[in-house]
């Protein structure tokens, strides 16, 4: 894995190979990363990342987040359980030098504490098949999390309805990887 675009375009992050699925680790690959954010850079849906306050629902190695950094995101709070995700993110972030536009959440995404501030693009990874891409969003709207005209990027196995609060903007799917873009309302 690799950052695939902005200021640190090449830059290496722990390796994970395939995944971990006891973990529910399944990175999202550089070929996906890549497609998804020329879609995003691309002015259909705004600037959606420069000077962006991101929330990165679990988190995992932190990919997402980190490519939204490299491309000129202010900040990023991610949230992610597991131990191996945990100490994969944070190898990730002492390996970019950004801990100072970090903020690492050992929190269930589905229980989110309040929101110091409210974000302005959202990253959804959850496990796929497991129905908690949903809970985690309306958590993060309860907590103050996300900010109205929020991005929502939802990545799953299946192409995900709006929940209540949010409007459908686009589906896309890469391989097995079906990303859902929602604005919150």
């Amino acid at each position: 894995m690799r950052i695939v675009g902005g200021d640190w375009r090449g830059r290496r992050l722990a390796a994970l190979g395939k995944g971990d699925p006891g973990a529910h680790l399944r990175p999202t690959s550089d070929r996906v990363r890549e497609a998804l954010f020329s879609m995003l850079d691309g002015g259909r849906f705004g600037d959606p990342i420069d000077g962006a306050r991101v929330l990165d629902l679990f988190a995992g190695t932190g990919a997402l987040g980190l490519e939204a950094l490299s491309r000129g995101a202010d900040h990023v709070t991610f949230v992610e359980t597991g131990r191996v995700g945990q100490r994969l993110l944070a190898e990730n972030i002492r390996t970019l030098d950004c801990a100072e536009a970090c903020r690492v959440m050992k929190a269930d995404a589905t229980r989110l504490p309040p929101a110091e501030a409210a974000c302005s693009l959202v990253f959804l990874d959850p496990p796929y098949g497991k129905g908690v891409g949903e809970k985690a969003l309306a958590a993060a709207l309860r907590a103050g999390w996300i900010a109205p005209g929020a991005l929502v990027v939802w990545e799953e196995a299946a192409p995900q309805d709006a929940p209540g609060g949010f409007a459908p903007l686009d589906a896309r799917r890469w391989g097995d990887t079906h990303v859902t873009l929602l604005r919150a309302t």
